[in-house]
């Protein structure tokens, strides 16, 4: 049964930094690519950024682009999203997820985290 467990959310101030991690377990993880999104209150889930099995091959939003910069590290099964000068629009709960595609779709993605939550105040 694959597992992926978020951590590292929670309150911050508008221009801070949260680092998001997810802990994946179950089954090899370094043969699948990688995806975080999010959802706000009212919203439809959105995408956020991927990442190869390999992490050479990343892919962003353009609403997070050069701020957020999801990494992986398959040695300790984690997938990581390094999120900077945060907006109070990026206020959500953020899950991660795995695919075996590359995809910015989420009916692409197959197992999903329970999710961490983001806010960001002004």
């Amino acid at each position: 049964q694959v597992q992926l467990v978020e951590s590292g959310g929670g309150l911050v101030q508008t221009g801070g930094s949260l680092r998001l991690s997810c802990a994946h377990s179950g089954r090899a993880f370094s043969g699948y690519n990688m995806g975080w999104f999010r959802q706000a209150p009212g919203k439809e889930r959105e995408f956020v950024a991927e990442i190869s099995w390999s992490g050479a091959n990343t892919y962003y939003a353009d609403s997070v682009k050069g701020r957020f910069t999801i990494s992986r590290d398959n040695a300790k099964n984690t997938v990581y999203l390094q999120m900077n000068i945060l907006k109070s629009e990026d206020t959500a709960v953020y899950y991660c997820a795995t695919t075996r595609g590359w995809s910015s779709m989420s009916k692409e993605y197959d197992y999903w985290g329970q999710g961490t939550q983001v806010t960001v105040s002004s």
